[in-house]
């Protein structure tokens, strides 16, 4: 009765979107309101982030029954968003997303489909993996359309988007599927793998694929930081996310976070707090130039702040990762050619042969053409000798392959002092949504 009564209340009162140009000089400013449920902050932001627009600001609050948030977003090109069927998107988008009831609470995220088989891997990270991965993919004539590949503290996660070649559509033989998760298992596992490589393969299906490369990477603990022979370790220092954890009035924990600025960074930590059970009552975002200040007031879903030493320990670390493990690291290289079976298989043969290490990637394929990125290192984690990226464009070609941009040489976030967390907690000792009114005009 409580579930139905849940669903009443939240089809009489639907989400209401406003997207204003005039609020702020230099951003776009989105407000949301809607009856508050579980979950509802990461769908939002999750909108956001699909359409790559780039949250500069965020006043959160969703006490008490209801969700009033305002984001202040750009596009990719820092600009406002002006486009009028854009902005209608953006409105229809959040208002459908935050007014969904799910039938089954386990269930975001997966909706039917049957262009491609979803295969989802992780394993202990190792130089030539993907393409090892891709090869066998090739071998099995399964065409990569899609996928997104993870590398963090030793482990590698890749949610992977394949068609049968001669058909193009998902594979649906059970005997097949079979023979490609007995395969790409054995290639996972190595000679050295301490812990089980896993494969999950789904005929229909779609998902989020960035949430589960989230769920996948914290379902195999990469959180747990591990020091490896021939790994290099993560730099300490001011090149680390900072976080910090408070309990404050026996009523919330407050979470800071100062970290380098990046694509989707709140989508990220949302999505490992709502994963984790804990509940966003209050928070902001602030970016600067390069650095990035975020503070939340949570609990967990069971409304208790967190209690013990461990828990703390743990949601620091689990931060932590989520943070990094999209961070990009080393030489960017975007591939942009003709699609064909085995492309991937050949230029991720070309990388290991050249002794480069793929960190993270990102495959696409839309009207037979690929489009790929690629975050390189060398086997130690260094930079890569401008020589050997000469004579792997000279293979694939210059035109094909283009070296966009080396993150490792971007400067590191100077160290300042904020008042930003005073601020904050002296708006929640009275925590009321005129006090909210007023930060959003402080803005």
């Amino acid at each position: 009765m409580d579930d139905e009564f849940a669903k009443l209340v939240r089809r009489v009162n639907q989400p209401r979107v406003v997207i204003d140009n005039n609020a702020c000089e230099d951003a776009t400013v989105i407000h949301v309101d809607s009856v508050n449920k579980h979950g509802i902050l990461l769908e939002v932001v999750q909108v956001l982030t699909d359409m790559n627009l780039t949250i500069t600001k965020a006043y959160i609050s969703s006490d008490g029954g209801w969700f009033m948030d305002v984001f202040n977003v750009v596009d990719n090109d820092g600009n406002k968003i002006r486009d009028k069927e854009v902005m209608d998107y953006i409105q229809s988008r959040i208002e459908t997303s935050a007014g969904f009831v799910p039938s089954r609470r386990g269930s975001v995220g997966v909706m039917p489909a049957e262009e491609h088989t979803s295969i989802e891997l992780a394993g202990t990270d190792r130089p030539g993996l993907l393409s090892e991965v891709c090869a066998v993919l090739a071998d099995l004539h399964c065409n990569v359309v899609n996928a997104e590949i993870w590398t963090h503290n030793a482990r590698a996660a890749a949610v992977v988007h394949v068609t049968d070649d001669s058909m193009g559509c998902a594979i649906s033989d059970p005997k097949r599927l079979s023979t490609i998760k007995e395969l790409l298992c054995n290639v996972l596992k190595g000679s050295d793998d301490l812990k089980t490589a896993k494969t999950t393969l789904s005929a229909p299906g779609v998902m989020h694929r960035e949430r589960r490369l989230h769920q996948i990477m914290f379902a195999d603990r990469d959180y747990e930081r591990v020091e490896k022979a021939g790994v290099r370790a993560v730099e300490e220092g001011s090149s680390r996310p900072q976080v910090t954890l408070l309990n404050i009035e026996k009523d919330y924990t407050v979470i800071t976070m100062r970290s380098k600025d990046r694509p989707k960074l709140l989508f990220d930590i949302v999505c490992t707090l709502t994963d984790m059970q804990y509940v966003v009552f209050h928070g902001m975002v602030n970016t600067g130039r390069i650095e990035a200040y975020q503070e939340f007031y949570i609990r967990h879903v069971d409304g208790l702040p967190i209690s013990s030493e461990a828990e703390r320990v743990r949601v620091i670390q689990c931060l932590e990762a989520a943070i990094e493990r999209r961070a990009s690291e080393g030489l960017e290289l975007e591939l942009f050619t003709d699609d064909r079976l085995g492309l991937l298989s050949d230029i991720t043969r070309i990388f290991r042969e050249n002794s480069l290490c793929i960190r993270r990637a990102l495959i696409s394929t839309k009207s037979g053409k690929a489009k790929d990125t690629f975050y390189v290192t060398d086997v130690t984690g260094n930079l890569v000798d401008p020589k050997i990226i000469d004579s792997i464009r000279a293979q694939i070609g210059h035109t094909a392959l283009q070296v966009k941009r080396n993150s490792s040489l971007a400067p590191k976030p100077p160290h300042q002092e904020t008042t930003m967390g005073h601020f904050f907690g002296n708006l929640f000792k009275a925590r009321t949504f005129q006090n909210f009114k007023l930060i959003r005009s402080y803005s």
